[in-house]
């Protein structure tokens, strides 16, 4: 997985944090598979198509927090993750 530092794409543009589709028990293979990028000052109260139940892995960058929701719309549990 790359670092909470590493979270830049090609163009260099700040990432707040990326989830992952894949997952596995090694370590140097838990962070493959299609990404979906969450860029700065997000608000997503929804997962986009076909990323419901599905994200594995993620990478929170630094100076960033990511909460998530267990059920849609922001609603039921909640849980932050940071750097």
């Amino acid at each position: 997985c790359p670092t909470a530092a590493d979270l830049r794409p090609a163009n260099g543009t700040r990432v707040c944090a990326m989830l992952y589709a894949d997952n596995s028990p090694y370590y140097d293979q838990c962070c493959a598979g299609e990404v979906l990028v969450v860029p700065p000052d997000s608000d997503m109260p929804y997962m986009p198509r076909g990323w419901s139940a599905r994200a594995s892995s993620l990478v929170v960058g630094t100076r960033c927090e990511l909460t998530v929701w267990s059920r849609k719309a922001k609603k039921g549990k909640s849980r932050r993750f940071s750097a």
